[in-house]
């Protein structure tokens, strides 16, 4: 195949590559020159959430705001694990062999996220109300 005829099948992707940045650049130019300009000192403030910001962004934060975060991501990690496996679930017979290793599989992954859970809930880590103060 001659290499400028194969070019010519990214012709459709070019053109919708260029028709949406034009378009974008269209809506940014036409706003800018159509919209009204006043920098006021209310406009130019920080706003955030309603409250009018107070002390420095550098502020420390205890480390059970960080344990929460890793414990978020845990839980999307697990949810990645289980969506797929969950889309194939009726297919792993024919993949394995066995009509119950998929099923026995995620109910050991289950159990190993239930036991760092469970670990979770007793060091307290969840629990906002008390105040113990940096884990």
């Amino acid at each position: 195949m001659d290499a400028p005829a194969y070019l010519w099948n990214y012709l459709p992707l070019l053109l919708q590559i260029l028709i949406a940045v034009g378009l974008a650049a269209g809506m940014v130019s036409a706003s800018w020159f159509i919209g009204r300009h006043r920098n006021t000192a209310a406009k130019l403030a920080a706003y955030e959430c309603g409250i009018p910001a107070e002390g420095d962004a550098r502020g420390r934060f205890t480390v059970r705001f960080y344990m929460v975060a890793m414990l978020f991501i845990l839980f999307d990690v697990e949810v990645v694990f289980m969506l797929p496996w969950a889309v194939v679930y009726r297919d792993l017979p024919k993949l394995t062999g066995s009509r119950l290793f998929g099923f026995w599989e995620m109910a050991v992954y289950l159990g190993f996220v239930l036991i760092g859970f469970y670990y979770v809930v007793r060091k307290g880590i969840l629990d906002w109300a008390a105040d113990k103060g940096d884990l």
